[in-house]
């Protein structure tokens, strides 16, 4: 099979090849996807970058959209031909979905609706899964406040589709005329653009001086300091990441009895995660759930795809596997 890998950390230009390898075969309890596609997730881009291999050869991503084309003992053979989306392919693993076949366990291939295309399945892994888990930690529900941090980026796309199909009121932080717009398309009903405005001083004329009910957090280290004038008290702030440690108020946290809770998408319990699949596919079958693709690339151009991501793009990025 065709694979893109790396063996050192460093720039995608420098250390990302691409050349055969042999293909995987399953074993007990595990199908062998033909892939068609692969997602390009910021996780993804830090890893190869900065994070040292765990493995002396890697093949990235973790998401990924094809078909099952081969099971192994205890998989049903019903399941080959199967179209599927895939989550945490190369997480604790050395050989992700960069490549033409992946092999893994029979539940981290997810059956995708046919009328879902592979471009979109391969969103789902890693965006999809956050912004699902996401809201469902804020408790949210109808009527309820959600202040959604970065509303163009790609797990808040989700994240807003998500909240609204819950009855709750959306207000997002954008950067520019196009974050909004992709925002509001997402179901945003205010967007504040903090390059220009006050985001507090919004939030509150929003709420009528009450604060949120509960804010997700893509960066808490950028943003921290946004809690105190943005969330009632008793609110609750779901963080699913940050670029570097984050300076805490912690005061204001403590007198309104904040609640800040942590989460790595990787890591969600089994019932977890089947509670967000299920979701997920509730919301494509019903047609509801819209993926924004954005800038897509051949397998052989997968350094250019990690250098989207590291520029900075509206949708999620694509590898297509021919």
């Amino acid at each position: 099979m065709r694979a893109v890998f790396y063996e050192a950390n460093g720039p995608a230009r420098d250390v990302l090849r691409i050349d055969e390898m042999p293909a995987p075969d399953p074993g007990p309890g595990e199908v062998r996807v033909r892939l068609r596609t692969s997602g390009v997730n910021p996780s993804d881009v830090k890893s190869r970058g900065h994070r040292k291999p765990a493995f002396q050869r890697v093949i990235p991503h973790s998401d990924g959209a094809g078909e099952i084309e081969a099971v192994g003992d205890g998989v049903s053979p019903s399941r080959i031909g199967e179209r599927v989306w895939i989550w945490n392919g190369q997480w604790q693993r050395p050989f992700g979905t960069a490549a033409e076949q992946i092999v893994l366990p029979a539940r981290q291939a997810v059956r995708l609706p046919d009328d879902v295309g592979f471009p979109e399945g391969a969103t789902l892994g890693i965006p999809a899964l956050t912004g699902f888990h996401a809201v469902e930690l804020t408790g949210a529900e109808n009527g309820a406040s959600l202040l959604v941090s970065g509303g163009a980026g790609c797990v808040s796309q989700y994240a807003i589709q998500f909240a609204k199909s819950c009855g709750t009121m959306v207000i997002t932080t954008i950067s520019s005329p196009d974050k909004a717009a992709a925002a509001r398309e997402a179901g945003a009903d205010h967007c504040i653009d903090y390059r220009r405005e006050d985001v507090g001083t919004r939030v509150a004329e929003i709420t009528g001086g009450r604060g949120v009910d509960a804010i997700i957090e893509m960066n808490l280290s950028a943003n921290a300091g946004l809690i105190p004038a943005t969330l009632r008290p008793k609110g609750c702030v779901i963080v699913y990441g940050t670029e570097a440690e984050a300076t805490i108020p912690a005061f204001p946290c403590l007198v309104n009895s904040v609640t800040l809770r942590f989460f790595l998408i990787y890591q969600l319990d089994a019932e977890q995660r089947d509670r967000a699949i299920a979701g997920i596919t509730r919301a494509l079958e019903q047609g509801w759930l819209v993926s924004r693709v954005g800038p897509t690339f051949p397998l052989a151009e997968t350094a250019a795809a990690h250098e989207a991501v590291e520029q900075g793009t509206i949708g999620n990025v694509i590898v297509t596997i021919p």
